[in-house]
Formats: C-alpha cells, sequence, structure tokens
C-alpha cells in the first residue's frame, strides 16, 4: 500500500469536519453549561452505546448522517433561530430555574469569614506541625483547588460553579476548566444510569468548547478526561467529533496516540494493521511525531505479532526521547519478546548509544517481566549487562531499588543500594526515604541498624524526616538506649536533633506506660536546646493522670507561646475522660479557638471517649448533632461506638446502620468482624449470614484476603463458649451452599478445635469427612485436633486408632500428645472404672 494511501486511512478522520464550521451563538448567549432535555434524549439515542463494537464499513452506512446530525446537534447546540426543534409529545412539566435559586443561596453564603490574624496565624503553626507528621506532606495549590472546585460543582453544578467564581472576582482560568472537565467524566464513570453519563459527557463537551472561546489553548491535560472515556466505552464518532474540536488548538500528531487506543479498544483489525504498516513504511521527518505516538499506543496492548512486526521494521533511536525508547522496551518485558529486546539492546550498543540509557532501559525492561522472582530479575538485570558489555548507571539501580521496596523486598533492596555505593554512586535522599517508608509499611523497623550503618558507611545525606524515622524505628524496636544514642551520633555528624526526634521516643515511652522514661525527654529536650511543639504537649497531656497535669502543661504551653491545635483538643478530651471528669471533656468542643474545618474530628474523638467510658447515650447525642449538621463520623468513633454496642443484647440494628457509615474498606472489615462475632454470640444467624455475603463482594477479586476475613471469624468461634458450635455449623453450611465457596483448611481446624471444647463426638466426626469433601489430605495437625476431639468425646478406642497415625518422631508433636493423654486422664481412668462396673453386672445377671 502507498504511503499517501496509509496516511489517509492513519489519521483522524475528517467526516465531522464540517461542524466545525457551526458559530458556538448558543453557548455564547448562555452562561449556563447545563444541557437541556432535549439534547440529552437525542444524545442518548444517537451516540450511547457502552458495549457496542463497531465493524468496518459502517461508515458505508445510510443512517451515519443521521447519526452525526445528531450527535452533532448536542455538542454544537445551534440556536433556535438557526434550527427549528421537533419535540415528541411528552407531559408537561413546569420549568424551575434550579438555577437562579442556586445562585440566591450561594449569595447567603459566607466564602470569607472574618478571620483575625492571631487565628491565621495559630492555624498556620498548626497546620504545618501536623505536615510534618506525614511521610508526603507537600500539598499542592493544585491539588487544593482542585478540591475546592469539586466541592462546589458537587454541591451547586458546574455551570453555577463558574458564575460563583465571576462574581467573587475570580476570573475562570484553566484550572478551573480542568477540574470541572475531570469532574464530569468522573461522574460519568461511576454512574450507572446511562441519561447521567450523557449528560455529563455533554458538559464536559461543553466546558471543551467554552474555553476555546475564551482563548485558551488546550492542552492534554484539559482534553485527555474525555478522549480517554470515550475510547473506554467504544465511541468511534463521537471521538472523532471531540478530536476534531481539539485538533485546531493541540499537536495533531498527539491526537494519533489516542487513535490508536481507539482502534485497539474497539479491535478494528484493519486499521491497527493499516496504522502499522504506515509506521514502518513512512520514513518523512513530518511524519516522525506520529508514528511514534501511534508506536507508543500500541506498545500499551497485548498485540505481540504487530509490536514484534512494527519493531523489527523500525530504528528505535529515531524516537524522540530516552521516555518512548523506555516504554518500548518496558512492553517488551511484560510481553516476553526477549530475543527482540536482546536484539534491539545489541543495535543500540552497535550505535553507540548512551550507556547510561541502555543500562536505564535494561532495568526497565526487566522490572516489567511478570512472574519473575526478585532475585531473577536481578540476575537477568546483570546478565544483560554483561552481554553488552556496558556499566551499570546510578538510574538503573534506583529503578531496581524501588521496584524492589514496592514489592516489599527491603533486604533485597538494601543489597542493591550496598552495590550501588561500592560502585562509586549516592543514594539520594528520595530514595532513602522511600525505602525508610517501606520499613514503616511492612515492620521491618529491625533494618533501622542496617540503614544507618549504610548511612555512616557511605555518607549519605540526611533531612529531618530521614532522621526522625531512624531515631523512631529504634524506638519501635524498644531500643531506647539506641535512639538517644543515634540522636547523639546525629548530632556529632552536624545533623541538629529536632523536636520530631525527641517526639517520637516521647511517644514510644508512653506506649510502653513508662511514665517517667516519657517525662525524661523533656529533659534531654531542654539539655540539646530543643523547644517542645504541639506534637509533644499533645502526648504529654494524652497521659495525664489527674486534672493537675492537665492544667500545669497547659500553663507550660503559653509559657513556650504554643497555640491550641487540633492536637491538643483531642488530647484534652481524652485526658479528662481518662480523669473522670467527663463533663469537662464535653466542654472542650465549646471552645472558640478551634478551627471550623477541625470541629468534626474533634467531636467524633468526643464520641469515642464517651462511648469508651460507658456513656452510650451521651456519644449518641454528639454523634447525632455530628450528623445534623451534615458531617459523617470519624472512622475510628464508629468503631468505638459498635463496640460499645456489642455489650448490649438487641442492638443489632443500631450496629448494622453504623457499618453503612464505614466508607473506608479495613475500618469496614474491622466493624463487620466485630458484628459479625456479635451475631454468632447473641445467635443471629441470617445476619452473619448476609455480612459474610457482604464481605465476598467486597473481595470477590482477592480470594486470599478472603479467606483470611472467614478464618479469623472461624478461630473467634473456636475460643468461644462451646454453645456457638452450631451456629458455627450453620456459618460453614452458608459459606458451602449459599456463598459457594470451599471451606479451608483452617477453617475446619477451628471447628474441630470448637468440637473437642464441646465434646461434641458427632459433630467431629462430620467435621472430619469434610477435609475429604474439600479435598484436603490429612496432615499431622489434623490427626493431632481428632485425636484431642475423640479423648474430650470419651472415644478411647477411636482416639487410640488415631494415635496409631501420628508420626511421633518431632518432639513438638509428643509433646501434645503427652499433653493431650494427661489433660483427658481423669476422663479416661472414670470411664475405664465405668466399664469394670457394667462388665461386673453383667457377669452377676449371668
Amino acid at each position: 500500500m502507498r504511503a499517501s494511501t496509509i496516511r489517509k486511512l492513519c489519521t483522524l478522520s475528517t467526516l465531522f469536519r464540517s461542524h466545525s464550521a457551526w458559530k458556538a451563538m448558543a453557548l455564547a448567549s448562555s452562561s449556563s453549561f447545563s444541557i437541556s432535555e432535549h439534547n440529552a434524549s437525542e444524545f442518548n439515542h444517537s451516540s450511547m452505546s457502552h458495549n457496542r463494537v463497531p465493524s468496518r464499513g459502517a461508515e458505508d452506512s445510510p443512517d451515519d448522517d443521521n447519526t452525526s446530525s445528531e450527535v452533532s446537534s448536542i455538542v454544537y447546540s445551534p440556536s433556535p433561530a438557526e434550527e427549528p426543534v421537533v419535540v415528541k409529545e411528552e407531559p408537561v412539566v413546569e420549568e424551575v430555574d434550579y438555577r437562579k435559586a442556586k445562585m440566591e443561596k450561594v449569595a447567603d453564603f459566607t466564602w470569607c469569614p472574618d478571620l483575625s490574624p492571631g487565628y491565621l496565624l495559630t492555624k498556620r503553626r498548626g497546620l504545618a506541625r501536623e505536615r510534618k507528621n506525614k511521610w508526603i506532606f507537600k500539598l499542592s495549590h493544585d491539588e487544593r483547588f482542585d478540591r475546592l472546585v469539586k466541592m462546589c460543582a458537587k454541591r451547586l453544578g458546574t455551570g453555577t460553579t463558574l458564575d460563583v467564581f465571576r462574581q467573587l472576582g475570580r476570573e475562570t482560568g484553566v484550572k478551573e476548566f480542568n477540574a470541572l472537565i475531570k469532574m464530569s467524566i468522573q461522574k460519568a464513570r461511576t454512574t450507572n444510569n446511562e441519561y447521567i453519563a450523557i449528560e455529563e459527557l455533554s458538559k464536559a463537551f461543553h466546558l471543551l468548547e467554552n474555553m476555546k472561546e475564551c482563548g485558551f489553548k488546550l492542552e492534554e491535560e484539559t482534553y485527555q478526561p474525555l478522549l480517554r472515556y470515550v475510547i473506554d466505552m467504544g465511541m468511534v464518532k463521537e471521538f472523532q467529533l471531540f478530536s476534531d474540536v481539539v485538533r485546531a488548538e493541540c499537536s495533531v500528531s498527539r491526537l494519533g496516540y489516542y487513535e490508536m487506543l481507539l482502534w485497539i479498544r474497539v479491535e478494528d483489525e484493519e486499521m491497527i494493521r493499516d496504522i502499522c504498516e504506515y509506521i514502518t513504511v513512512e520514513d518523512g521527518q513530518d511524519t516522525a511525531a506520529m508514528r511514534e505516538n501511534y508506536l507508543l499506543a500500541l506498545c500499551e496492548s497485548d498485540l505481540k505479532i504487530q509490536i514484534t512486526d512494527v519493531l523489527k521494521n523500525i530504528d528505535i533511536t529515531m524516537l524522540s526521547s530516552a521516555k518512548s525508547i523506555a516504554s518500548v522496551f518496558q512492553s517488551l518485558g511484560r510481553l516476553q519478546l526477549e530475543s527482540l529486546a536482546e536484539n534491539l539492546f545489541l543495535d543500540l550498543r552497535a550505535q553507540d548509544f548512551d550507556e547510561d540509557d541502555i543500562s536505564g532501559f535494561i532495568a526497565d525492561y526487566a522490572v516489567s517481566i511478570p512472574n519473575l522472582a526478585v532475585e531473577d530479575i536481578i540476575s537477568k538485570f546483570k546478565s544483560l549487562h554483561d552481554l553488552l558489555e556496558v556499566l551499570h548507571s546510578s538510574s538503573s539501580y534506583e529503578k531496581l531499588i524501588m521496584y524492589c521496596c514496592d514489592l516489599g523486598k527491603v533486604d533485597v533492596a538494601l543489597d542493591l543500594v550496598d552495590n550501588m555505593c561500592e560502585a562509586g554512586f549516592t543514594l539520594s535522599t528520595r530514595m532513602l526515604q522511600s525505602i525508610l517508608h517501606i520499613c514503616e509499611e511492612t515492620y521491618e523497623h529491625i533494618l533501622v541498624y542496617r540503614i544507618y550503618s549504610i548511612i555512616q558507611r557511605f555518607h549519605l545525606k540526611l533531612n529531618g524526616e530521614i532522621c526522625r524515622c531512624l531515631v523512631n524505628f529504634c524506638v519501635r524496636v524498644k531500643d531506647f538506649k539506641g535512639a538517644y544514642k543515634m540522636v547523639d551520633d546525629l548530632e556529632k555528624m552536624n545533623f541538629k536533633p529536632n523536636t520530631a526526634m525527641y517526639n517520637a521516643i516521647m511517644a514510644g515511652y508512653f506506649r510502653e506506660k513508662n511514665i517517667s522514661g516519657a517525662l525524661r525527654v523533656l529533659k534531654h529536650m531542654q539539655d540539646a536546646n530543643v523547644n517542645p511543639d504541639v506534637q509533644t504537649f499533645s502526648y504529654l497531656i494524652s497521659n495525664c493522670e489527674t486534672e493537675e497535669d492537665i492544667i500545669k502543661y497547659r500553663e507550660e504551653m503559653e509559657q513556650y507561646k504554643i497555640p491550641l491545635a487540633k492536637p491538643i483538643f483531642m488530647a484534652l478530651i481524652n485526658s479528662y475522660a481518662a480523669c473522670g471528669k467527663l463533663d469537662m471533656a464535653k466542654q472542650v468542643i465549646l471552645d472558640p479557638n478551634i478551627p471550623a474545618k477541625s470541629l468534626n474530628e474533634i467531636k467524633s474523638v468526643l464520641v469515642s471517649a464517651l462511648a469508651s467510658h460507658g456513656q452510650l447515650s451521651e456519644a449518641l447525642l454528639v454523634y447525632e448533632e455530628i450528623n445534623k449538621a451534615g458531617y459523617n463520623l470519624e472512622p475510628k468513633a464508629v468503631i468505638s461506638l459498635i463496640e460499645e454496642f456489642t455489650k448490649f443484647k438487641g442492638e443489632l440494628d443500631g450496629m448494622l446502620m453504623l457499618l453503612t457509615e464505614l466508607s473506608d474498606l479495613d475500618y469496614w472489615v474491622d466493624g463487620c468482624f466485630r458484628v459479625i462475632i456479635y451475631c454468632i454470640h447473641n445467635k443471629h444467624l441470617s445476619s452473619a449470614i448476609d455480612l459474610f455475603k457482604k464481605l465476598k463482594d467486597k473481595f470477590e477479586s482477592d480470594e486470599l484476603v478472603l479467606e483470611v476475613l472467614f478464618d479469623e471469624v472461624f478461630a473467634a468461634i473456636a475460643t468461644s463458649e462451646s454453645s456457638n458450635l452450631q451456629i458455627g455449623l450453620d456459618l460453614l453450611w452458608a459459606v458451602k451452599n449459599e456463598l459457594g465457596l470451599v471451606p479451608s483448611r483452617q477453617c475446619l481446624d477451628f471447628l474441630l478445635s470448637a468440637c473437642t471444647n464441646a465434646g461434641d463426638l458427632s459433630n467431629a466426626r462430620l467435621i472430619w469427612r469434610e477435609y475429604e469433601v474439600a479435598g484436603f489430605p490429612y496432615n499431622v495437625l489434623s490427626y493431632l485436633r481428632m485425636y484431642q476431639a475423640l479423648l474430650a468425646s470419651g472415644d478411647y478406642r477411636s482416639a487410640n486408632f488415631m494415635l496409631s497415625k501420628i508420626p511421633k518422631d518431632d518432639s513438638e508433636v509428643s509433646a501434645i500428645i503427652k499433653a493431650c493423654q494427661e489433660t483427658y486422664s481423669g476422663l479416661s481412668s472414670v470411664a475405664k472404672t465405668k466399664t469394670k462396673v457394667t462388665k461386673k453386672k453383667e457377669k452377676r445377671e449371668a
């Protein structure tokens, strides 16, 4: 096929270009961006089909012109004077000017409350200190503004939000438009209502048009969400229409990337084949960018054959950046095209390509190979360097280190750090912080000594956060002496100790209930000329045992001129509650210095404190206040209420209602587990089964997590009263029959233990048969559990038979057998005596 013909096929379709001549008179005459009912209806019937896959030759369909005009009517809304509208007969609905009503409400909303300079200073200081306690504490202005726009658009609508900004004297700019477009597309993605999706798509498009009218250039950040959505939905004609609007304002070559993604998404093999041929045949400089974008999109797919054919026939050194070449090698690793990757590496080496870049490409390729152990990936990384005779680079080491950290293989990452530093490279503070972050997440605090050794040997650069983590890790492993020594060593390395380091030590002492050790930290801080901060006093106040101590620390705060902040208010509530001064705790939330945005969190702490100290009715009153104010209770407070409800019978409905308030999955699982245990103790079988079903729905894609959660429930049954055995068995049948799951071996083990505790031989035999039904071979542990169950139920003959199957060469197994025999020896002697008496009676009667 000739290149000119291919270009014609592969460039973005011009089918709808005639529509771009429309003048957006209707848009200019109206400041509202909401879609009309007529347009929404047309757009729905003409363009939205989430599952359709267009076939080749659809362009020749006789209905194309009609479809095109219908779609065009929604995005290029002509004025009534230009085009008459035919409306079907529908019930007459009185129109309400919602926009005007919203604007009237907005006028009464206080956007800039009267804040004193002292309050603002206090707020800024408190915020700065809160951020220091986080790993990633830099929050950009863009993120804050996105949240503001999202909040306004959610409550007011996109069109009204723009009007509000205008009335506030803020010029609508690119940030505002981008945030609103993202929100509209997000709504379209998350809704199950087709009409809502259509309306949000139309809003996003009208916002795009309005940006053009305002003279803003359409960057990729603006149009990407819109194009990505229509691609994911397989909407070919809508993509062509929208890309025509974007084309005049941006690089045509970049749109080629999205076009290729579209054809891959709808599985249009002919277009994919034509584009692949275009990439390999065309060699003009003016089309290089277009061909590169086509290639990058192709490399994101799983089309092995097409990727192989293209890469065998092009020179990847002609790609515009190392990032693009890296994308190619990532694709080769992901698709496991090893032979092709090695040939391309050899080509790069033969052309004297930069060795550092080649080393980075090797790392990109190696870490992208699926189902390969970390050790094998590192081996592949080293063998390719040997094959190409290139040296490792700093960037390639860092890519491997980050890959190991992402997998939680911190020890392997530290091996790589050793190799990297010995090769003469320096580990950046960013990488060191990442390693410490993973140690924190995986609870590998013990690795602090190895990390500190590396820092000392290779003189790595430090910052305040790294030093805080090192000290905190020593505290976590309860090495307080080592923590103080580390503070002294860091000072010798010209790094002045800071408050966060001492706060970490103080928190560790308080966790260990070592009050005197925690108070000694203040003396160390004074000796080091380090002042306490809000966090320091929040720890001190939280652990006060008397009201006098609380007053003393509040006076010291005033001496240090430390303002009241959220952690202090929370600490005051907890300390007053611990001292039995619940009335004082309730008074804390009335303090006028509490920032409005923190009031809900502080009230939630009060709910937890009241609930945990037996004041459930008072806690519920505060909870009701929070709900009336339009806020949600903090997850920890919800868990506290659920825990308090478990102490009373007949409170299941209340707990189920509280469970619906938990949106965070981890907290929901915690609450769900507590409610299930409550159901077991109170024999609410149907509710327990319903919660099991909800767990299955939430973790259907992760069977391992689901199995662990179910095992936890059955473990609780095994350690509870014997009367809970029957509901445990009922749950087992529900897992099998209603949920369609195979119970785990641990689940059966726990139920067998429950049978032992209850001395229930018949159910023990029933569970024993379930091992075979589930396909689990009997092992030493299952034999031991059944042996114990038989002894507990008095079936000593069967117990002896089971004992013969247990190997006794293991000392621990022998110890368990002995313990079982000693535990049930009294029962055994009683049984033997009864047997002898029975035999004697039988002889006498004979």
